[in-house]
């Protein structure tokens, strides 16, 4: 459905009437009607600010939760055999 709307007269008291030419004219004034279109440019640029706000919170969300579920395993020993050997790689 494609919608059309007076851009000079109040949205409240707008209703449509057909010109003899088959074109959709405002009741209130007369003027020509103007197509709606679906998705407008400030909806994108409020999509892109809202995601650039919501996606970082969302993924560090979604780590939160996988860490707590499968923990990283740390081997303490592994770690302190490897810098005794760099110790002994630099002396």
């Amino acid at each position: 459905m494609v919608r059309y709307y007076c851009p000079y007269c109040n949205p409240k008291y707008q209703f449509q009437k057909q010109s003899s030419k088959g074109n959709l004219i405002c009741g209130l004034c007369g003027e020509d009607l103007v197509k709606k279109p679906y998705i407008r440019l400030n909806q994108i640029i409020a999509l892109v600010a809202a995601s650039s706000l919501l996606l970082p919170l969302i993924y560090t969300f979604i780590f939160l939760i996988k860490n707590q579920i499968n923990p990283p395993n740390k081997n303490y020993q592994a770690i302190k055999n490897y810098l005794t050997i760099i110790k002994d790689k630099i002396s």
